[in-house]
């Protein structure tokens, strides 16, 4: 049997690492490159990592997805403020029907991809994942790393679990995660994406909020005794929203993910980045798409709408 080929739009710390795992153990892998294409054509790309140092030079890169081949699997690695591009970047790779896979933060973020190819090539999927692209060409992967995924089903996305899955996509599903596990990426493939969303929802939504507003990293915030107890209680009114949308979650991850967390490398989260190099921040995928989806569920999530309030108005000043 052939070996899949893998497109990642957007190789920075998240794609990078992915696509470089996958192209160290053989895979074709076709990275699409912005401001680091020619460096990356000229000296490779370096990642150092918690799995293995690699300098991967003679990649398959591109300036521009129409110079892409068709792939049996696309990554979406970019960030969801750039989501406005996607028609421009998946049909090249995705043209002989190949599928899509959203590792991107957020809530029913799969839904721009699937306006483009249909939702019945569309898998989802969080990445628990500590990594930094730390200068061109450049990835640091410095703690945790796991994809879990699933199909993406509309009807699923933003609440109760779907009943029914498409037995050629857990095929393909099936054999993405084989293909990841190889390549020494831990990856589970899951029949319920809306948890799996809400469950990374509850770190990213305390994390990533508090991280810009509170100026601070997550060893900052878990080691101060009022900025813990806040993110406590955010975890909490999170797991709450899921519930409320349909989505049990065991209450033993509420302490699992404060304890993740306080055990992590001293880490800046991707929104502290993107708010200290005064990029767009993801309040709306990160925040407001479950916000709203709790709220058509009955449930007011206030602290959260505090949080995302506040990022707005970060957001709007800090560009």
């Amino acid at each position: 049997m052939n070996k899949q080929r893998y497109a990642i739009i957007g190789a920075g710390a998240l794609g990078g690492l992915y696509g470089a795992m996958l192209a160290r153990q053989g895979f074709e892998v076709h990275f699409l490159l912005h401001s680091d294409y020619e460096h990356v054509r000229e000296h490779g790309l370096k990642v150092d990592s918690i799995w293995g140092d690699m300098h991967l030079r003679d990649l398959h890169v591109h300036a521009t997805a129409e110079t892409m081949p068709p792939c049996d699997v696309t990554v979406i690695g970019l960030k969801t403020t750039q989501n406005h591009l996607l028609a421009e970047l998946l049909p090249a790779p995705t043209a002989d029907g190949g599928v899509v896979l959203v590792l991107q933060n957020g809530l029913n973020v799969e839904a721009d991809s699937a306006a483009i190819v249909g939702d019945k090539r569309v898998f989802g999927g969080c990445c628990f994942l500590c990594s930094n692209k730390v200068g061109p060409g450049h990835i640091r992967h410095i703690d945790f790393g796991k994809i879990v995924f699933g199909q993406y089903r509309p009807a699923s996305s933003a609440g109760s679990t779907a009943t029914q899955n498409d037995a050629r996509m857990v095929s393909i599903g099936n054999q993405i995660c084989e293909d990841l596990n190889s390549a020494g990426v831990p990856t589970e493939f899951s029949d319920n994406l809306a948890l799996v969303r809400w469950r990374k929802l509850m770190w990213n939504i305390p994390f990533n909020s508090l991280s810009v507003i509170l100026n601070a990293s997550t060893k900052q915030i878990m080691d101060d005794p009022d900025a813990s107890a806040l993110a406590e209680a955010v975890v909490r009114e999170v797991h709450a929203g899921a519930a409320a949308c349909g989505v049990t979650i065991p209450v033993e991850m509420i302490e699992k993910t404060l304890e993740n967390t306080r055990k992590m490398v001293p880490y800046d989260s991707s929104m502290r980045l993107d708010f200290l190099n005064k990029r767009a921040m993801e309040a709306e995928a990160i925040l407001g798409n479950p916000l709203r989806a709790a709220k058509e569920s009955g449930y007011e999530m206030s602290r959260v709408e505090t949080l995302y309030q506040q990022l707005r108005y970060i957001d709007h000043t800090n560009s």
